[in-house]
């Protein structure tokens, strides 16, 4: 039997006039997800995104990959009926037999877009729910929470029956709300915060610092994995790797103990808002949660806030860390972050950091610095590494301005 996938949109469907530029987005970003798996017919009909597998391409196998794309909300598998009675019939009772041939209790919600079909909605589920009953005695009727929910739905070419509706991603398409920067540590949080904005509708660049010798190349793979699992959400993921040693070095050197990370955060907020300017990013994204730890109080916040123009989303900033890791499970990145590699966030920690810092006496710190010099010698030596679901991590690649 012929199978489809039905993806049913969420926020999209709320647009207005510009809503056709949305769903263009949604459909580019579903067949590059399919490209992979073999040839498919991806097209948009009333407020749903079809999905026709051709030649040998697989249904299953694209019902997973379509499960991350943000923008769908739910995904039905159907089977494709004639608009007839009799092959509807023939076809439900056949296609769900893996989900009713044990008992179960089930109930058929059947709904007609096309209103020329002879039989209205309630009379296609009263028919099709007495031909299951029928053909699977054992069933039990139930109207509220049934095991299964059986759908047919009567539309303008075909009729589909289905049984298996699964959630999807929700959200709105990745890159139809613009692109940010993620400043991308090793740590649980920032993935997090980086799914999260995608998850409405941006596409991410990533921002990595790392301090050799300090750091260690597993430390920098870490951060690489962590991009590629990622990409399973937001597709191809371009990384840029920021040289950071000599800077935190000079802050070290130069400037009190207590302001060691303030300083170290304010440069990396300078040198994201570079990188974005070159990956043609509007906004910066942290994975700040307030209070969680010295440098996330409100005041340290206004302190690395500051020293940049762009705007910077924190996502997680009223999550608590249970929450937080919760969502790093269900997105595949936990089990990387807490690999026990470091990063250059550990690197010259303070005794006692500064937690109500006044933004003053940090620039008096900062003038210590040789701020422009420094950006620029960390810029030059910034690589990038694109990142795909589909591939093994990019080799990097040199800055090009």
């Amino acid at each position: 039997m012929r199978e489809m996938l039905l993806l049913k949109c969420g926020e999209l469907v709320l647009k207005g006039l510009n809503r056709n530029r949305f769903e263009e987005r949604l459909l580019k970003t579903v067949r590059m997800r399919l490209k992979p798996l073999g040839e498919y017919k991806v097209y948009s009909k009333q407020a749903t995104v079809y999905v026709e597998p051709q030649g040998d391409a697989g249904v299953s196998e694209a019902l997973e990959r379509l499960k991350k794309v943000f923008g769908v909300v739910a995904i039905q598998r159907a089977v494709v009926c004639d608009k007839d009675m009799n092959d509807i019939r023939e076809k439900a009772i056949a296609y769900l037999r893996p989900l009713l041939e044990k008992p179960c209790s089930f109930k058929v919600m059947a709904r007609r877009s096309d209103k020329r079909f002879p039989f209205g909605s309630p009379e296609i589920g009263s028919m099709i729910g007495g031909d299951l009953h029928d053909a699977y005695p054992h069933l039990v009727p139930k109207m509220d929470d049934p095991d299964v929910l059986v759908k047919v739905e009567i539309r303008e070419e075909y009729a589909f029956v289905s049984g298996e509706t699964v959630p999807g991603a929700g959200g709105m398409p990745c890159g139809s709300n613009g692109r940010a920067m993620l400043l991308l540590s090793g740590g649980i949080d920032s993935p997090v915060a980086g799914y999260r904005m995608a998850k409405r509708g941006l596409e991410l660049c990533a921002v990595h610092f790392f301090s050799y010798p300090y750091t260690s190349e597993e430390a920098k793979e870490k951060v690489l994995e962590l991009a590629r699992r990622l990409s399973f959400y937001t597709g191809r993921l371009t990384v840029c790797l920021i040289p950071f040693t000599h800077i935190q070095q000079e802050i070290r050197d130069k400037c009190e103990e207590s302001y060691f990370t303030l300083i170290m955060r304010r440069l990396m907020m300078m040198l994201a808002e570079r990188a974005a300017a070159r990956q043609d990013c509007a906004a910066l994204i942290t994975g700040e949660s307030l209070g969680q730890v010295a440098s996330q109080t409100v005041e340290s916040l206004t302190v690395t806030g500051d020293a940049v123009t762009l705007p910077v989303f924190r996502p997680l900033i009223g999550m608590d860390k249970e929450e937080i890791i919760e969502t790093a499970r269900a997105i595949d990145t936990f089990d990387v972050s807490i690999l026990p590699y470091e990063d250059c966030c550990t690197v010259f920690t303070p005794r006692h950091p500064q937690t109500r810092p006044q933004l003053a006496r940090v620039l008096e710190q900062e003038q210590r610095l040789a701020v422009d010099a420094l950006l620029d010698e960390a810029m030059e030596g910034m690589r990038r590494v694109t990142v795909r679901p589909d591939s093994e991590i990019g080799k990097e690649e040199g800055e090009t301005v």
